[in-house]
């Protein structure tokens, strides 16, 4: 497998502009919350999967920007946070455009939910990286959003809050929220293959040209 996923200089720049514009997002969506039960306001805000998920990306670029790693540990974490932020944008895209997630402002709506995704999505297929699809790396970047939701339910029944109504047993049951969880992890695996394997083919094509 061909494991190396070099940024020109001019990538990383763009990324470390991007870095620097989801950092002004989440930073100003923190500092501008809607009221919250006390103590749970901060708690709230690191809970939503979209703010988890841009914190890792923007850890992501910036470790570009400034040292371009190599070798298949990091480029599994390269390709884990491109997952996750595109997990956000196609959810947000499919289930919440319509709905309230304590985000109200336009523009770190549309950085934290599609700007990002779109820009980390163009790195991966512009710089691609073959790691090979398999069962074991599949779990391996499914294992955070499977963690994520067993701990939303638990602390939502703990302080009676849900950051998303498709996780929220309230007003559904937990019946019907089982059975869209379900459909929303197959949905995930698909995704997971489909990062992957693009990421081959781009890579191999890649390698085609060089040789």
């Amino acid at each position: 497998m061909d494991e190396r996923a070099v940024h020109p200089l001019w990538g990383r720049l763009v990324l470390l502009a991007f870095a620097a514009l989801d950092i002004a997002a989440v930073v100003w969506t923190a500092t501008h919350l809607a009221e919250a039960p006390a103590g749970n306001k901060i708690v709230n805000f690191f809970s939503y999967f979209t703010i988890q998920s841009n914190l890792i990306v923007i850890a992501v670029m910036l470790a570009i920007a400034l040292r371009d790693p190599q070798g298949r540990r990091w480029q599994l974490i390269r390709g884990a946070g491109t997952l996750y932020i595109t997990i956000t944008g196609i959810v947000y895209a499919l289930l919440l455009q319509n709905v309230a997630v304590g985000i109200p402002y336009p523009w770190t709506n549309d950085v934290l939910h599609r700007v990002t995704p779109l820009i980390m999505l163009a790195d991966w297929l512009l710089v691609p990286v073959a790691l090979g699809v398999s069962a074991r790396l599949i779990a391996a970047l499914l294992a955070y959003p499977i963690v994520y939701g067993v701990y939303t339910l638990i602390r939502g029944a703990v302080v009676d809050w849900y950051p998303y109504p498709f996780i929220d047993p309230r007003s559904q049951g937990y019946w019907s929220m089982t059975i869209g969880l379900v459909v929303l992890v197959i949905a995930f695996i698909v995704l997971a293959v489909a990062v992957i394997a693009l990421g081959d083919l781009a890579a191999r094509r890649r390698t085609r040209q060089e040789a």
